[in-house]
This record gives C-alpha cells, structure tokens and sequence, in this order.
C-alpha cells in the first residue's frame, strides 16, 4: 500500500474557513452568511477583510436562504453557513423553492454533520442530509475527508455555476490528502488498486477506510479504494469498472443508510451491474451524546467494521 502521512489533525469546517477566506480575497463576487454560527464554522476571517460581504442573519435560516438565493439572482456567489441540522431539515422548503427549483447560485454549507458532532447529541447529529440533498434536482452534494481536502472543495463550489451543498464537521481528523490537490466534482480519486473488494469511503470514513485497506492487505486481501468526494454527481464510470473488476463492493459513511452514499451505489449499480453489497452506515437509528471516536466505535463506523464488512463476502 502507499504511505499516507496525516500532516496533523484538523477540523474540517477550518479547511471551510480558509477556502471561504481565500476565495474573499480572490473572487469579490463571493458573498458569505450565517445563522449566528460565524465562530462555529471559522467565517470570522472572511468577516474581519469583507465586512461589506457579510451578513449575519441571526438564528432565522429560512430568511438566510432567501436572502441567498436573492444575492445569487444579482450576479454574487453567496455561501449560506450553519449546521448541517439546520442547514437542511429546518429550510428544505426555501433550498427547494429557492435554490433548487430556481435554480440559484447558492453554496449551503453545512457544518458539524454527522455523528461526529458528539457531544450535543442527536436533535444536532444530522444522518439524513445527503439523502434529502442529493434528491432535489440540479443539487450538487460534496463531502470532502480532511481539512485540505475541504478547502479545495470550497473553491470548487464557488467556481461552480448552480446550487451546491458542502458538507463537513466539527472534530480534529487526520489531514493527509496533498494541500495542492485539485478538486474535481464529480471524480472519485482512487487511492488502492486491488483486485478482490471494493471500498467506497467518504468524508471522515476515508482516513478509516484506509487504515482497513492496511490490515485487510495484511490478511491477503487486495482492495480497491476510492475517496468518493461527491456524492451527486456520482463518478459512475470508476465506480461501475472497479465493480465489474472486484465483484464486490462495501460504501462506507457517516449518514444513514437509508438515502445516502451506499444507496446512490446501490441503485446506480441494480441499474447496470448488480453485485454483492455491504453497508458501513447507521441503521435506522438516532445518534446519542458522546465522544466522537466513541460513537464511531459504537455506532460501527470505524477500520474495525469496515474490515469485518470486506471480510465477511
């Protein structure tokens, strides 16, 4: 297997942070706001050098969004921040009037998703907003795995013409995919070739999903590995030849099963190749309060698990 360094852990709603700063000093048509969570996803650098391109909306998303989608019809590319709770169930009404239906140049992005979010348990522990983005047409859904990777997505998102929901976190993870490192949406970057099982990690599984590539190496298995970044678009054709190579394919997420990556997997493989499938996801239950790397563990979402779902075709 190659080497992968972790240069250092870092949060990946800081790789937001600095991709939305950066884009702040390079692109004046890029707007930022948010629901009263400017510190929460790193914004205050934005804020501090654009003050004139910042809007605090208070605890008001639905307003936030509207406001987006306004400053998107007058030529700004606007990025609209808050947790990913909030950022989809609270104001899927105004993201599918406003944003997908019109067809508006609107970046959501959503913080502290997933069970990673810890400690404030599971009314904050949002699982199911991929599958409720990734079903509004002309949505495109990123999920970027470390703090560069997150940076690169965000500059991507804004160099996109239509609506997209970027999705990253709150807890300190591994940060090793290369800082020059290109965000393509839509492409998949492979990270293993193998022959005998395929592995499709995202977000804060990758690093996971790694460290189970190594011990099923160990164990004599070989695997195909890929970082899917985007979730809609799909890269059909890596995944679709690395399915007919492997004949069999494990997705591992921080989501629900239900509407998620593995689905998306599923479906696009019924449609033109099936083969056995395996699911390193959340079974239809609500998260709980907890240390994230505890409720990774408890929740079957770490190397361990994904190694046993690999194993057990």
């Amino acid at each position: 297997m190659k080497e992968y360094i972790d240069t250092g852990k870092k949060d990946t709603r800081s790789g937001f942070g600095a991709g939305l700063a950066e884009l702040g000093r390079t692109n004046p048509k890029v707007v930022a706001l948010t629901a009263d969570l400017k510190d929460s996803l790193k914004m205050g650098d934005f804020a501090n050098e654009n003050p004139e391109r910042f809007f605090e909306c208070g605890i008001a998303e639905a307003n936030m969004i509207g406001m987006a989608a306004g400053l998107a019809i007058e030529g700004y590319i606007p990025f609209a921040g808050t947790f990913a709770n909030f950022a989809t169930a609270r104001v899927y009404d105004q993201i599918r009037q406003s944003v997908c239906y019109s067809k508006t140049n609107v970046k959501i992005a959503a913080s502290h998703a997933g069970i990673t979010l810890g400690e404030d348990g599971a009314t904050h522990q949002t699982l199911e907003d991929l599958g409720m983005m990734r079903m509004l047409p002309n949505m495109v859904v990123l999920s970027p795995c470390d703090y560069n990777q997150t940076k690169a997505a965000t500059i991507a998102a804004a160099e996109y013409d239509g609506p997209v929901y970027l999705r990253f976190g709150r807890p300190s993870v591994p940060n090793f995919t290369p800082a020059d490192q290109k965000f393509e949406i839509g492409k998949a970057i492979q990270l293993e070739e193998g022959k005998d099982v395929t592995i499709l990690a995202t977000g804060h599984l990758v690093w996971e999903a790694i460290q189970a590539a190594a011990e099923l190496e160990k164990k004599g298995v070989s695997v195909d590995l890929f970082n899917i970044t985007t979730i809609k678009p799909l890269d059909e054709k890596a995944i679709l030849a690395s399915a007919a190579k492997t004949g069999k394919v494990v997705c591992a997420e921080e989501h629900f099963i239900a509407g998620g990556l593995g689905e998306a997997v599923s479906g696009l493989l019924a449609r033109n190749n099936p083969v056995p499938m395996r699911f390193v996801a959340i079974n239809d239950t609500f998260g709980q309060s907890g240390k994230p790397a505890q409720l990774m563990q408890a929740y079957g979402l770490d190397a361990a698990h994904i190694v046993e779902a690999a194993l057990s075709f």
